[in-house]
């Protein structure tokens, strides 16, 4: 199942199939559009978060055992074609997307992870991009965003060969942006995500995805008319 927890701004969409290590099946893949129309239609979510539930699986790839029903090319396909419009609509979210990699996130749950604008990890788990091992290739949008953080030749060598890294060699490499301490991970998470819950992060988005200078202008000009942006100015004006 799939669980969507709205409060104040901050969405936390949670993978929650402790059985199956959070892999994704089709119905995981309904509940995932309609957690998101949900969104869509509230328009309240100023940051979201996308994590699994528990400590062993972020999301483990794709539900093998239900999915293992597909036999032909146009189903492969649908399916892939399915869950790659997930992933780009959680990419083109309006709003910051941080995904909060509470355990491991292999093959399809890379791709998920990828997807997102911030990976925060648990300083114990690790991310592959291993469906190779299957001898199949990342087909929801993964090997793509993949070069975008890591350049061609460093996504070339861990899509192709399936590598595990580590966190710590995640956030070196640019593959995760903040690594935590397990015993202090959903704090720091929930923290980090409550700091960018506010309405710049979402236009700085905006703007970094590829806003004309125009448009950068526009915002920048409609928050500092806004109420929040003065409220803002005057308390640092009082304490100088």
């Amino acid at each position: 199942m799939v669980d969507l927890e709205l409060d104040d701004g901050l969405a936390v969409l949670t993978i929650d199939r402790p059985h199956a290590r959070n892999a994704i099946s089709l119905d995981t893949m309904a509940e995932l559009d309609k957690a998101l129309d949900a969104l869509d239609a509230s328009k309240t979510a100023r940051t979201l978060v996308i994590t699994g539930a528990g400590d062993r699986a972020f999301v483990s790839g794709g539900d093998l055992k239900e999915l293992s029903a597909i036999r032909t090319v146009e189903e492969a396909s649908a399916m892939a074609w399915r869950m790659r419009t997930i992933c780009d609509r959680l990419a083109g979210f309006p709003a910051p997307v941080v995904a909060a990699l509470n355990g491991h996130a292999l093959g399809g749950g890379a791709e998920v992870a990828v997807a997102a604008d911030i990976r925060v990890a648990a300083d114990d788990i690790k991310i592959a991009f291993n469906q190779v091992s299957l001898e199949i290739m990342p087909a929801w949008g993964g090997a793509e965003r993949l070069a975008g953080l890591v350049g061609r030749s460093r996504a070339l060598l861990l899509a192709g060969t399936g590598a595990a890294v580590e966190a710590a060699e995640a956030e070196r490499i640019g593959l995760v942006d903040r690594v935590l301490a397990r015993s202090s991970f959903e704090d720091g998470w929930r923290g980090l995500a409550r700091s960018l819950a506010n309405r710049p992060a979402a236009e700085i988005k905006r703007v970094i995805g590829g806003g004309s200078p125009e448009e950068a202008v526009a915002s920048f000009a409609r928050l500092w008319v806004s109420d929040e942006h003065w409220q803002a100015a005057e308390k640092v004006m009082r304490q100088r």
